[in-house]
């Protein structure tokens, strides 16, 4: 079993089962008992446990990891640093990672590629925002639930996995099927880094398969760096050619080829969405239609050279074309060509004249109305004005405000705007504008609304999960339920589900504490944090008070609680939580025995714990001299003793009993207890030992002459178990006195 399974860690993550199993560490499904939710923990495994040069960047990394917030990546609740272990809690989350879909799917079509790699790049671009690199994206690390939504997951670990004399290798790096040229080589990363794994990631969706596979990571790793992939389209030919570009981009081996951003690669795919048909221009093969394996890619960075080269090559296909047409002619058709060709060169030189008087006469009526505005003495800036700025105003205001412009709609969106509010105009600010011109604006309608999902009933994570997808933000608020819904479900929603509210708006969800009831059920508190404890029951409702102790635990662990787990209360109970003060409980517990009236002999007791390590060795006393013998045990904490009796004369020795010691408050309690056994089993009561001789005498002095010759020889040997032999052996000579047993009785026999 798991050596963490059913362990609490910081006394608030309680270890349920292992979900998952990786390089660096495992992870598990674990309960928060405060929050009462359940959470994945991730746990470093030793061998990077004890590096202090990881642990350094493990714990500055985790912070910086904590902070991210968005959609599209998992949560991080919580970090945890101790000497001996490290730990992240994290959003739990009930789905499959993107490895597992595109390995049941084999190809995807271009719509989901494109859906999930666009949630992918925003996750990316609000951890680059924060400084944060991926470093290592692939499918496993992608969470994908059922409504098409993803998580990416593993945030910072790997930026830091590996040290600086690190290879493409080593196993904290990752899979080296999604990892950059430049992280191949060891060099320095960036978020560049990133967008290749997505590009790689984006191929192997779409074609089926990966742009480079071997069974050698090392080779696949070279591949990476030296390389150039199939080209998509020959794998897949239904990809679209744009599509195909966005991928290539992305791969580009030289960092500052590739999309310098996320952003910039989600701007090319919104672009790519809205017309599937369009292609960017970024590659144009030399030669053959299908590239050869060693035909270098040309890459134009300039949209001029781009379209050059696609004019050119379109140029040169149609120049080959007309010439194959040509070849096929004869010379009567080239004769009747050449005539055809002669009757529009006669009328060049007067549909030319016509043109040029055309143009004169516009001329001129171009200069008279010019003059005439000079002669009318119109003033020079009467129909000139300067564009004002009319984004962020209202359209109809803006209509009544400037009278002299023609002001017209021309897209309208959901945004972030109010309803009718401007938010983009066609000509910049401060630009010479004519009175009545036609300024072209976009306007808003309003934040788009959408639908609140009814939550109620629904466990509270869930609920917010649902609401969250839907672009709302969420706000809990905790109560009892009057009417009776069971603890961490929804009691309902403000605005309530079905009705209308505008995304991005935040919705309260109420959260049950449990029933409006006076029964509470006392919950486990041992082993948490003192905080944490009352937390817990100031939730439940119950009255804390707390008292700190000596004890074995870590300072603040609550060790005692004044009422069991599973117990039955009522609202407003007082409970005692018990917890350590960090100190090393030590202390002297006296143990008292009476021993029975009719022992006699002398006798020591020892103290042996669950472990078989005894105490030191108690004094021995005699029986007769008092009733009552206390004995000195020296002890740390808490322990469960034995007691032996032992008999010194004879060397028997029998279990007294067992107890529980509490070396802090110098008490013990009993477990187990049988003291007249224990002097009875070490031969303590004379009385007994003279009843024996009595009933066995008749036979022992019939057999005596017969047996004793051979008895003799074995003697020496049962004189060191003589011990256990004590009680017949005095059996055979009535002349013993009782007040004999205080010494070995053999030797008297002898």
């Amino acid at each position: 079993m798991d050596k963490y399974i059913g362990k609490k860690l910081d006394g608030r993550y309680e270890i349920t089962e292992l979900i998952g199993v990786g390089g660096m560490a495992d992870v598990y499904k674990a309960t928060d008992v405060v929050d009462n939710k359940v959470v994945a923990v991730k746990i470093l495994k030793k061998e990077f446990a004890e590096n202090e040069e990881f642990l350094r960047r493990f714990r500055n990394e985790s912070k910086a990891i904590a902070l991210l917030s968005h959609p599209n990546i998992v949560k991080v609740y919580d970090v945890g640093f101790s000497d001996k272990l490290q730990f992240i809690v994290m959003e739990y989350i009930d789905g499959i990672t993107l490895k597992e879909y595109i390995d049941n799917e084999k190809v995807l079509t271009w719509k989901d590629s494109v859906h999930f790699v666009t949630q992918v790049l925003r996750a990316l671009q609000h951890a680059h925002d924060r400084g944060i690199v991926h470093r290592d994206i692939k499918p496993q690390n992608i969470m994908l639930f059922t409504d098409g939504s993803i998580k990416v997951m593993d945030f910072g670990i790997a930026k830091f996995a590996r040290d600086d004399n690190g290879t493409a290798t080593d196993q904290a790096i990752g899979t080296v099927h999604y990892i950059s040229p430049e992280q191949a080589r060891g060099d320095e990363t960036d978020e560049k880094s990133d967008i290749y794994s997505v590009g790689v990631m984006l191929y192997e969706m779409l074609t089926g398969q990966k742009p480079f596979d071997t069974d050698n990571p090392i080779t696949v790793a070279v591949m990476h760096m030296q390389n150039t992939p199939e080209r998509p389209r020959a794998i897949n030919p239904n990809i679209p050619a744009g599509l195909e570009e966005i991928i290539l981009k992305a791969m580009e081996k030289d960092a500052e080829n590739r999309y310098q951003t996320a952003s910039d690669m989600i701007s090319d795919i919104e672009a790519f969405k809205s017309n599937p048909a369009m292609t960017f221009g970024y590659y144009v093969e030399d030669g053959a239609d299908e590239p050869q394996a060693d035909s270098p890619t040309q890459y134009f960075s300039s949209a001029s050279a781009q379209q050059e080269a696609v004019r050119l090559r379109k140029g040169q296909d149609t120049y080959e074309d007309e010439y194959e047409e040509d070849e096929d002619y004869d010379e009567d058709e080239e004769d009747d060509e050449d005539e055809e060709e002669e009757e529009p060169r006669s009328l060049f030189i007067p549909v030319m004249t016509a043109v040029t008087i055309a143009f004169i006469v516009v001329a001129v009526f171009f200069v008279l109305w010019l003059i005439k505005g000079v002669i009318q003495g119109e003033p020079k800036n009467s129909t000139k004005y300067e564009m004002p700025n009319l984004v962020g105003m209202d359209f109809y205001e803006a209509k009544d405000t400037y009278t002299y412009l023609d002001i017209q709609i021309g897209e309208t969106e959901y945004s972030e705007f109010e309803k009718d509010v401007i938010y983009y105009q066609d000509v910049a600010v401060d630009t010479p504008v004519a009175k009545d011109q036609v300024i072209t604006v976009s306007v808003s309608l309003g934040m788009s609304t959408v639908e609140v999902p009814d939550v109620k009933g629904y466990q509270y994570e869930y609920a917010r999960k649902m609401l969250e997808q839907e672009g709302f933000v969420v706000d809990e608020k905790f109560e009892l339920a009057s009417d009776g819904t069971e603890a961490s479900k929804v009691i309902r929603t403000e605005p309530e589900g079905g009705t209308e509210a505008e995304s991005g708006s935040t919705i309260i969800i109420y959260v049950s504490k449990g029933p409006n009831v006076d029964a509470i059920e006392i919950p486990d508190l041992v082993g948490m944090d003192i905080q944490a404890a009352t937390t817990l029951c100031e939730y439940y409702g119950l009255v804390v008070e707390a008292k700190d102790e000596a004890s074995t635990e870590e300072e603040n662990i609550v060790f005692a609680q004044s009422i069991e787990k599973g117990e039955i209360v009522d609202a407003g109970t007082t409970i005692t939580l018990t917890y350590s003060n960090g100190e090393d409980p030590s202390g002297i517990v006296p143990f008292s025995l009476n021993v029975p009236r009719d022992v006699q002999g002398s006798y020591q007791l020892e103290f042996v714990n669950d472990k078989g390590i005894s105490k030191p060795n108690s004094p021995s006393f005699v029986a007769g001299v008092s009733n009552i013998v206390t004995v000195e045990v020296q002890g740390t904490g808490t322990e469960k003793l034995i007691v032996f009796l032992v008999n010194k004369g004879t060397g028997k020795s029998a279990q007294l009993g067992t107890y529980n010691f509490d070396f802090a408050n110098v008490t013990y309690s009993k477990v187990s207890e049988d003291i007249d056994k224990a002097f009875r089993d070490v031969g303590g009561f004379p009385e007994e030992t003279t009843e024996k001789p009595e009933e066995s005498k008749p036979e022992e002095s019939h057999q005596d002459p017969q047996p004793q010759p051979q008895t003799d020889p074995p003697q020496p040997q049962t004189e060191a178990p003589q011990p256990q032999t004590d009680p017949p052996a005095p059996s055979q000579n009535d002349p013993i006195p009782d007040d004999s047993m205080e010494n070995p009785p053999m030797p008297v026999q002898e």
